[in-house]
This record gives C-alpha cells, structure tokens and sequence, in this order.
C-alpha cells in the first residue's frame, strides 16, 4: 500500500488554483505537509462533513475547482452525502478519500472499508460521474491532471494507504483566522 504523506503530496503536485478543503486530522495534517496555502480550507471538528463543506464551495464557485481531501472514516460517518453530492451534478467536485481501512484519529479500530465495503462502488451506485480506486503513485499521477477539467459531474478517488502515524504537520487551529484567509484568497472581506 502507498505511504498517505507521499500519496497526498503526488495528489497535490501542480494543482495550480484548485481550492482544497480537509477532513478532519491526518487529511489536514497530509495536506498540510504538502504546503499551507490560502487556498486550503482546514476543518477541525467537522467530523463527517468535509464532502458536503466541498458540495457547498462548488455550488458557491462554480468556476473554480474544488478538491475534498478526508480519511475513510470521516467519509463513513458522511455516507449519506454522497446521495446528496450525486444529485447535485457538481461538475467542478472531486472527493479524495485517503483510505487506510483505520479510524486513525480514535485509536486506529478497523474501519469499515477494512471489512469490505468499498466507497468507490457506493459513489457509483449513488450517481457520481465517476469514482475509482487508486493503489499506485503511477495511478494518482494519471489522475492529477484532471482535477483542472470540468467533469460530467462529481468524482470520488479512494486512495489506498497503508495505516501509519507520520509526525503531524499541524496548520492553525484557530478557524476564524482559516475562514477569512480562505475568504480573502476568495476575493470576499473577512466577516
């Protein structure tokens, strides 16, 4: 399986102006490590919510591309979104579900994707224009350059990782200051 801070860093290489926004804990840290920049919207304490925070910034810039980074377990707790992603159509989304088949942050129990049930295959059924999974570096290099291109609708790319704890790379926690970074970077005043 890949290394997740080496999978994400490949996922985020030559992203140009996509705007990324984090699940909860090692997606943040990952992304974090990869390079803070205005454009990264960190969540702390949104467990479950990062795919619908994306639906809600793609709908809001539907010029912009807009890229959801978060764990399996997060992702699990947020199921039912995807039904709500997929009726959407956003076709400016892509979801990145870093998978280690853990809940990294509670303890490292197994998840449900380690006992078989796979995001990918749910994402479909649910409407997604696409959703695959990826286990190599190769496999997320192929699909960086289409994070840049408008879809025929959202796109969900489970990335396997193995089940490991890299030193965190904490960005701030202080989510007044991420959401009004976020906003200028936006063109919006701070509120």
């Amino acid at each position: 399986m890949l290394e997740r801070r080496a999978a994400v860093a490949a996922l985020l290489k030559d992203r140009k102006d996509l705007l990324v926004v984090t699940g909860l804990g090692s997606p943040t840290y990952d992304v974090h490590a990869a390079g803070d920049r205005d454009d990264n919207y960190y969540l702390w304490g949104a467990m479950g919510g990062a795919a619908l925070v994306g639906l809600g910034l793609a709908l809001a810039q539907p010029k912009r591309r807009v890229l959801v980074v978060t764990g399996d377990g997060e992702q699990l707790m947020g199921l039912g979104g995807f039904a709500t992603i997929a009726a959407a159509r956003p076709r400016n989304l892509a979801i990145a579900v870093i998978d280690n088949q853990h809940y990294g942050e509670t303890g490292m129990q197994a998840s449900h994707t380690g006992r078989g049930i796979d995001l990918a295959a749910i994402a479909g059924a649910s409407g997604f224009a696409s959703a695959v999974t990826l286990r190599s570096l190769d496999e997320i290099a192929a699909v960086v350059p289409s994070l840049q291109q408008e879809a025929a609708g959202p796109r969900l790319f489970v990335i396997k990782v193995s089940a490991e704890s890299p030193p965190r790379s904490m960005p701030s926690r202080d989510a007044v200051f991420i959401k009004n970074r976020f906003r200028a970077h936006l063109g919006f005043a701070p509120s």
